[in-house]
């Protein structure tokens, strides 16, 4: 039986890419690693220049370790990177994301194809299984309408475009019946579902806190403007993790106003306050040294960082996309000064999230996922990390922690309770 093994670079919505392409593998199994491989299928991203560099590199590597595997590319790198990879000869194969549940097809092809597809597709594959997972990932809709000026990925995965919230809810069903508690949804731009059907992702949410088996549901990103009163009205359901990822990338109003962004300050330190009144983490997406960012802009963002009530960031240092508007704009950042501001930022942020640790007074609701060096690990309602020291084995269970130490890191527990 011939073997494929599947490399995915990027986000969440390749992650569950990849899954798809896994629920459509036919007479093939999944190789453990790129060695015994007979195929290899690289999910790519193309979010930065870095990005595809990374992806270049990697199938160089394979190259190197196993030349006999032939090698196909799929993921948003397929739509900016495919076409010169391919006629270079370093891929055997190219298709882009519409086209990948047919991925048993072009594992058979012996010759050498370049089928891209079109940015228009909308997903009708229902996954039971997620390998090696013990939270499932749900994709809800793919693409944006969004044009931030640093993004490529409105190029590469179309405008928004919602999937079939029956099929969506008939996945959750039988992902439940697997055993799977808890769900994150996913998406180019999450907050976006449900626009081109006439609902909204509240209303979903709602529908699949219903479904049997369902008990915690974490949303993967949302735009400030996507948090309206109807999804407020769910903030104290027990099925919602206690965490939320709101993308505001700066707290400079000059620099979102370069950026293309749709959000504001003003607006964005009330919601959050809102929302961490409800007892939320909050985390954010930020960019450091897109260019335009001066000492002053800087100045005044961290400050502002300072005022809001984070608990999370994942921080970037900006990176050129060509294609972008951003990729033209002056001044450019240099890279040590972005180093700098980076780890000012998330040192900062690092500290919020230690101090929300340590104000916490509940308990702690942990879906365990995996063991390490005799320790279990796993990930509580607020969407930090929990280290816990027991005696029987907790890896995909559901416990409840009334006692826990928070270090500077994360949480850390003793569990002799029965499950």
């Amino acid at each position: 039986m011939k073997k494929v093994y599947f490399k995915t670079f990027g986000c969440r919505t390749n992650q569950f890419d990849t899954q798809v392409m896994m629920s459509h593998l036919g007479e093939y199994k999944i190789a453990h690693n790129e060695e015994e491989a007979d195929v290899i299928v690289v999910n790519s991203c193309t979010v930065t220049n870095g990005a595809d560099s990374g992806v270049r590199g990697y199938i160089n590597h394979v190259g190197r370790i196993n030349g006999s595997a032939k090698v196909l590319l799929t993921g948003c790198g397929a739509h900016t990177k495919g076409e010169s990879l391919f006629e270079s000869g370093k891929v055997h194969g190219v298709f882009g994301h519409s086209e990948k549940e047919r991925v048993t097809d072009f594992l058979e092809k012996p010759d050498r194809f370049y089928e891209i597809g079109d940015l228009e597709h909308v997903d009708t594959t229902v996954v039971e299984q997620f390998v090696g997972k013990s939270r499932a990932f749900i994709k809800i809709q793919e693409g944006c309408d969004f044009r931030c000026s640093y993004c490529i990925i409105p190029y590469v995965r179309g405008n928004a475009r919602s999937l079939d919230e029956m099929l969506i809810l008939q996945q959750i069903e039988r992902l439940a019946a697997n055993g799977f508690g808890e769900f994150i949804l996913t998406g180019t731009n999450v907050g976006s579902y449900g626009r081109d059907r006439g609902t909204s992702i509240a209303k979903l949410l709602k529908r699949m806190s219903l479904i049997r088996g369902v008990r915690r549901i974490r949303i993967g990103s949302l735009e400030p403007i996507q948090i309206d009163d109807e999804f407020k009205e769910l903030l104290e359901e027990p099925w919602m993790a206690r965490h939320l990822h709101i993308a505001l990338q700066h707290t400079s109003d000059r620099m979102l106003e370069l950026m293309n962004r749709r959000n504001r300050f003003e607006s964005d330190i009330a919601l959050f306050e809102e929302l961490s009144g409800h007892g939320y983490a909050l985390g954010t997406d930020f960019i450091v040294g897109h260019p335009g960012e001066g000492e002053a802009e800087w100045k005044e963002a961290i400050d502002r960082v300072r005022q809001l009530p984070l608990t999370h960031v994942h921080a970037f240092s900006y990176s050129k996309r060509d294609g972008t508007p951003s990729a033209t704009m002056k001044p450019q950042v240099p890279g040590n000064i972005a180093k700098l501001r980076h780890k000012e930022l998330t040192e900062l942020v690092k500290a919020k999230n230690h101090a929300f640790r340590r104000s916490l007074k509940g308990p702690l609701d942990v879906l365990v996922e995996s063991e390490k060096e005799g320790r279990f690990v796993g990930l509580d309602q607020y969407f930090n990390k929990v280290v816990i020291e027991s005696d029987r084995d907790l890896r995909g269970e559901w416990i409840r922690l009334e006692d826990f130490d928070a270090d500077t890191a994360m949480n850390r527990a003793v569990f002799r309770g029965a499950l």
